[in-house]
Parts: C-alpha cells; structure tokens; sequence
C-alpha cells in the first residue's frame, strides 16, 4: 500500500521557521521526484519545490527561493520542506508528491497533507 505521510505543520509567526516531513512507503522511493505543492484557501495548488530521484537538481517557485529548501534521505524514504523566514503569504495545505517509473508505468502519488499557518 502507497503512503506518503506528511507531518511538521502548525501555526507560526512571521519570521518564524518550520520543517515538513514526508515519510514515503509501498514504492521505491529512491526511483521517484520528490516535490512540495501547497494550496491556499481560494487558490490552485501550485509546486513550491521539487527535487530530481538522483537528488542533484532542484526547483523553487519563486516566491519561496531563498527561504524554503528541500532534501531528501534515501535511507529513511523521507523528503523534508525547510521553511524560514514565513510569511503570512505561505499559509496554505502542504503536499507531499511523488512522480516516477517503476515496473514499467509511470505513477504518481500524494500525501494528504499537512496545514501551515503564518500569523501574528
């Protein structure tokens, strides 16, 4: 069974940091992109960042370059989102997905995410 299990969300003040994690199971995690989307009350969900399977190449939407980074563990099937300098501009539902190949088709999985909520 897929699971993409995201956790590190809650309120913060301006300024302030937090970490998401995503905990991956039931493929083979090391054969996938890795990325973060978020969706704001009243908004399309859009990516915030991704990371290619080697783990070489990454991409942030241009709001968050500079303050979110994203990394991934191969050995513990985890993807994290480091968040710093929030503002209340980032409030939205976090998600983790997971886009590859493997036995031959191509898959892409979600995680049901996670809220943030950036207010004073």
């Amino acid at each position: 069974q897929v699971q993409l299990v995201e956790s590190g969300g809650g309120l913060v003040q301006p300024g302030g940091s937090l970490r998401l994690s995503c905990v991956a199971s039931g493929f083979t995690f090391s054969l996938y992109d890795m990325s973060w989307y978020r969706q704001a009350p009243g908004k399309e969900r859009e990516l915030v960042a991704a990371m290619r399977d080697s783990g070489g190449s990454t991409q942030y939407a241009d709001s968050v370059k500079g303050r979110f980074s994203i990394s991934k563990e191969n050995r513990r099937n985890t993807v994290y989102l480091q968040m710093k300098n929030l503002q209340p501009e980032d409030t939205a539902v976090y998600y983790c997905h997971a886009d590859g190949s493997e036995f031959g088709a191509d898959y892409i999985y979600w995680g049901q995410g996670t809220q943030v909520t950036v207010s004073s």
